[in-house]
This record gives structure tokens, sequence and C-alpha cells, in this order.
């Protein structure tokens, strides 16, 4: 056990009352000059990391013992914000405005508790930041006299940032810039920042996504030094490799990805046997050629993950490896990792084994053709690809059955509708629309599960540091909640809410199926749910209903999966791993998860927002035309309503005349003071468009009567 761990231990249990350096050191049986003085920068450096709180009476304790918190601001466009703590156990914080006292939405801060109730959050007072997340911001300039403010993009940043005379870099009113924080906000005081590159006016074509990509500091280049190493890869396998690996190129082969993908690290192949079935994942090699430690290696560990704009792709790879050598084109020799998985006629797991492999696909197939062979029963795609028809078929066989499988097990299976954006050659959306799926993604979605929960248990029985992917059970008072609402529509929760199976709440969501409040049951379950994220502790995946479970199969396009392909490789060539292996990833694994999952959600929220961009550009020539919707979410201040191409607007509260409505918190609903008409998650609707804002990204509507 190190110092620190100790240390932590210590105040965390034993420690009666915050102690200051001589008491520490006394306790901590340190003796030697050299050792008090490394002790001590070991409690400068915790301390300015927000492990510990020294007291202005020079005392040191942990934040959860002396009524403070330590965590990250998520704060809200009206001004308030919410702590989300670093400790899992403890609850999230509501900051006031008063008493958020300078820090800004991101921020790594430390707040004293001063209101504690049992059955609501916890309110805090930020008493000091610890890390500022936004060095630097994108936003629109807004030029003055002798001077500018600088409007972030993010609208959870509130604060304009005040430009100085001589620091706008000749921006020109309405130009995108990225501005560099110089002195931080204060009460009754901006921020202030210098300009250090001006993207554009807000008008011209692609400055609204350049504005997203520095927004999240997306990179856009590679590194020279990651490049020369992506040179000095050859076009050719070495004989050595196919001397070593598993050679499975025999194998009727295929890979099945949108018909738009470069990138394609999965191939499948499937055998009905007497017993059942055979199933082949076969998962690209990167680890063969992005060796860790190397410069590629930490550029994909930097980027963590592939980012897919709504015009483009950054990839988390080159694109020689991404989209060509480690990519599985067909009819060419390439490096994989396979999953050799024997199943029962009844979709359950009899045997596996794990292969360094060499595989050579026979088709590259798409989900649009193969959803056209076996849901269309196309003729002429059913003879162009005759050979692997019979394989599709079976591999629907066995997707359904897995599928069942999971649904009996208690997965969740939510409904969501995924959108789909068709831009033209000037990035202006021409096309918004739902992404229908089909049996081709379900082959896909369910082989890749089983690869994944395969992998997973199998090095967690090695006892193997390894990373998992996991889903934390829900709080039980947000599942209190949950259970409180749907009483409304006669729906019960059977069972201990303590230890919750997934199955008490896929019971629900069975049961709302084809309903009026299926919608609506979906969504309040679906705030109830934790975040799925990486961790080096294995815990089941509530929503999967999945004891054991990992990312293997996507090392192209995320970093943890590239991680456990290297695991896997040196276990399958060498046996078993070293001590001193061992010891350094464990050393190095919770930092990959953490990070993993952070660069996973910036992700998600930069794709989110290019996205929601141009919809809402989409929408503006839409102004006084008439659409049929349905109430996707309400709130105190009216109702946002998704059309049936996804796109979704507000209607305000106060566009709704006819009655004054109030907001019932406990239902969800809208309800009329004099009419008690009610409106509800779910309840169809047909609106009018009344105002499309890009700059802000909203879209108005207003009821039609």
């Amino acid at each position: 056990m190190s110092m620190k761990e100790k240390l932590l231990n210590f105040m965390r249990e034993e420690a009666y009352k915050p102690l200051n350096l001589e008491e520490l050191v006394t306790l901590m049986q340190i003796t030697e000059k050299k050792e008090i003085k490394k002790f001590t920068k070991l409690l400068k450096d915790m301390e300015e990391n927000g492990e510990i709180i020294k007291t202005r009476y020079n005392r040191y304790g942990v934040p959860e013992r002396m009524n403070l918190v330590v965590g990250y601001l998520q704060a809200h466009p009206q001004g308030y914000g919410f702590i989300i703590p670093e400790q899992k156990e403890q609850k999230d914080v509501f900051v006031n405005p008063n008493d958020i006292n300078g820090a800004m939405h991101g921020d790594r801060v430390v707040a004293r508790l001063i209101k504690k109730a049992e059955d609501k959050k916890p309110e805090g007072e930020i008493i000091r930041i610890i890390d500022r997340a936004n060095k630097t911001l994108v936003g629109t300039y807004e030029c003055y006299r002798n001077y500018g403010f600088v409007i972030p993009d993010e609208h959870r940043i509130i604060q304009d940032i005040f430009i100085p005379k001589g620091c706008s870099r000749s921006a020109k009113n309405g130009d995108k810039v990225v501005v560099e924080i110089t002195r931080w906000s204060e009460k009754r005081r901006n921020p202030e920042g210098v300009i250090t590159e001006v993207l554009g006016h807000k008008s011209l074509p692609g400055v609204d996504i350049f504005s997203i990509i520095k927004k999240y500091e997306l990179p856009e280049d590679f590194p020279p030094d990651a490049l020369t190493e992506v040179e000095q890869f050859s076009d050719k396998i070495s004989d050595s490799e196919y001397e070593q690996r598993e050679d499975l190129r025999g194998l009727l082969t295929i890979t099945i990805d949108d018909q738009e993908a470069k990138d394609l690290d999965d191939a499948v192949s499937l055998d009905k046997t007497e017993k059942g079935y055979r199933l082949g994942v076969h998962i690209a090699d990167v680890g063969y050629y992005v060796r860790e430690g190397s410069f590629l290696d930490r550029e994909a560990f930097l980027r963590g993950t592939s980012v897919y704009l709504v015009d483009r792709v950054i990839p988390m790879l080159p694109p020689r490896l991404s989209n060509d050598l480690c990519s599985l084109n067909p009819n060419i020799d390439r490096l994989t990792l396979s999953a050799m998985i024997d199943l029962n006629h009844a979709g359950n797991i009899i045997n596996h084994e794990l292969h360094v492999s060499i595989i050579n696909i026979n088709e590259r197939m798409t989900y649009q053709n193969v959803n056209k062979i076996i849901e269309e029963n196309d003729p002429q795609l059913k003879e162009k690809y005759k050979e692997i028809v019979p394989m599709l078929q079976n591999m629907t066989e066995l997707s359904k059955i897995l599928k069942d499988n999971r649904r009996k097990r208690g997965a969740l299976g939510f409904e969501f509708p995924e959108t789909y954006v068709k831009l033209d050659e000037n990035g202006r959306p021409i096309m918004v629309g739902e992404k229908k799926r089909g049996i081709a993604e379900s082959i896909i979605e369910e082989f890749m599960i089983t690869c994944n929960e395969v992998v997973a248990e199998h090095f967690y029985h090695m006892k193997i540091p390894f990373l998992y992917r996991i889903h934390p059970d829900p709080d039980e008072e947000k599942i209190i909640n949950f259970r409180d609402y749907i009483t409304n529509f006669g729906y019960t929760l059977k069972g201990s809410l303590r230890n919750l199976h997934p199955s008490t709440l896929q019971n629900v969501l069975e049961q709302a199926k084809g309903k009026k409040e299926e919608r609506i049951i979906h969504t309040i379950l679906l705030r109830s749910m934790k975040l799925a994220r990486y961790s080096e502790l294995k815990e089941r995946h509530f929503g999967l209903a999945s004891e054991y479970y990992t990312h293997f199969t996507s090392p192209i396009r995320r970093y943890p999966d590239l991680v456990i392909h290297r695991i896997t490789r040196e276990v399958l060539q060498s046996g078993e791993l070293s001590k001193k292996r061992i010891k350094k990833l464990k050393k190095n694994l919770p930092a990959a998860a953490e990070h993993s999952s952070n660069r996973e959600r910036m992700a998600m929220e930069a794709e989110r927002e290019s996205q929601d961009l141009k919809k809402v550009e989409y929408m503006e020539d839409k102004v006084g035309q008439e659409f049929s919707a349905i109430i996707s979410s309400i709130t105190n201040f009216g109702m946002f309503v998704m059309l049936e191409n996804t796109i979704e607007g507000l209607v305000h509260i106060s566009s709704m005349a006819d009655d004054y409505y109030h907001f019932i918190a406990k239902e969800f609903s809208l309800e009329g003071e004099r009419t008690k008409k009610i409106y509800r998650i779910g309840d169809p609707v047909k609106i009018l468009v009344s105002n499309v804002n890009r700059e802000e990204r909203n879209i108005d509507f207003v009821l039609v009567d």
C-alpha cells in the first residue's frame, strides 16, 4: 500500500479530527528528514488535487468528514448548478446562483454543504475551484468602440467574456472566435480574455461545425511523429505472422456495416452444427500496429474515441490505419483477434476459444442490402449473394434467439428514434429523418454483445487486470420516484428496490409496449438510469442485465478496446503475464478507464450538438408550416414536442393561451386550470413552427387548436 493510500485510509476511518503536519508525521511513523520533506510535498499535492483539505488552522482532513464535497460543476443556463461528486456514494449537490462564486460549467470544485435534507438534494456553496475546465472558449464576438465581449457558444456558461482594447485580433462583429481567459470572473465582474483565433463570420458555410470542433478541442491533424510511425508499416503481412496465427481464412466470413462506413473493425462467420451454432466474431488486431507507449498510442489515448460529427469523422487513428491496414476490407488477408463461440440450439454458450488469427473477408455487406435480402426477399440481391444467403438466414435465426434470451434475463430495451441528417455539398441540411433499424443491425448488435460478454468473463476468471464496461445500478431514490410515477398508469414494481434486478424494470417496459404511455415510461426510466462507463473493477452492466461485460469489438475507434486487445494478445501468446506486467496494468488501467469515459461523454456531446445545429438550420425555412408531432418532454415552462423526422422544439407555456396551465411534477404533465385539459409525454399534437433561432439553437412551436 502506498503512503497516499495509507494516509487516506487513516483519515477516513481512524482520525477523529483534522490533524496538523507534526501529528500526521508521528502517526505515519516518519522519522527521517528526507522522508518528512517527501511527505510534506505529498500533502501539498493531495491538497491541490482536492483529495484532502487544509483548514485555515493548518490542519488536514478528508472532504467527506469535514462537511465538504469535491466534484464537477454542472451549470444551468438560468444560473444555478449541481455539483456531481467524485465520491460515487454522495448525492448531487444543488448550488444556487449566489453561491457559485465565480465557478464555471465543468470546473472541479470544493463546496461546503449548507443544507442537508433526507428527501431532497443537499445544497452547497462553492468555496474553492481546484481545476478550471474552460481555459479557452468559443463564442460570437460583439464589438464596441474601445472593447468587446465574447458570448460563449456553451449556454451553460452565462458570463460573457470581456475583451479589452487591443485584444480582439481584429475580429469583427458577428465573428466566431476562440478566446483565452486571462482573468476569471468574480462577484459583479465578468471574466476577461484575449482572442487567439478568428474562425470566420457566423453566417459563412462550415464555420458552425468548425466552431464545435474548436469548442470541444477536437484534434484535427495527427502529430508528425505519429504519422511517421504509420508510414513505416508494410502493406504486406510478414511470414512469421502467418506461422504464429490461427489461420481462419477458410471460413465464410463477412462484414456488415453502414454503406458509408470506412473503418470496418468487426467481421462475423456462422456455421450451423449438430449441437447448435458456431459463431465467429473477428476483430481487427489494431494492437499489432499501435504498440503501447508509441506515438500512435499516446495520440490514440488523448483522443480516446473517434468522433462522428454530422459532416465528418475525426478518427482516433490515422486514415491509413483506420480505413486501410486495420480495416477488414474484402478479399485481402487481415490480422485479427477471433472469438469462436459454440452455442446450443437454445442460444446458450457451451464453449469458446480465443485466437490470435488471420482472416480473409469474402463479402463486404451493408445493413441496407442485408435488410433487403432478409426482410424484403429481394431477388436480385439474393442471386448476387447466393453463397452467403443461407448463412444470413442462420444469423437471423440465432440473433433472434440471443435477443429473446437477453429479454428473458431482464435486459432493458429502450426504444428511441435515431436521427439521420443528409447534407448537400455546401454543408446545408437537405433531409432529416429517422434512421430505421432492421434485422441486419440486430444481427451485429447481438453478436457483438455476446462476444463482449464472453471476453469479459474469460479474463475475469483468469484474474487478470482488465477494463470492463459497467452500468451501475440506479439510485434507489430515483427508482422510488419512478415507481411512484408509474402508479398513475396502474403499473407497480415488485420486489425489493434496494437490490433491484433489471427484469423488474424490463417487465414494466413490456407491459407498456404499444400503449399510449409507452414513450413517457421509457423517458422517465431512462432519466432514472446512471451513465455506463469504463472501470478496472468488475461490476454488472445493469441495462444489459449482464454480469460480465467489456468493449472488445471496436479497437479502431475506441481506446479501451485497444487496451483489451493488447492484454488479450499478450495472454494468448505467452500464456500468462509477468508480475511486473500485472503491476503496471493495475497502475495504468484506472486512469485509462476514467479518461476514456470522459472522452466518450465529450464525443457524445459534440456529436449531438453538431446534429442539433443542422436540425435547427433545416427548420429555418419551415416557419409558418404545420406538422404532426408527439410530446417528448414536459417542464414547468412548457413542453418539448418531436416531429416525425425526430426534430424537437418547444411549445412555451406562455403560448398556450386557451387556459392557465400548471406543471404537475409528479406526473410530468401540464394541466389547465379551467378546462382541466392535460398534456402528457407521448400525446399527439398538431403544431405550427413560430420561430427558429440558429444562434441560440432554438425552435419554437405553437399548438394548432
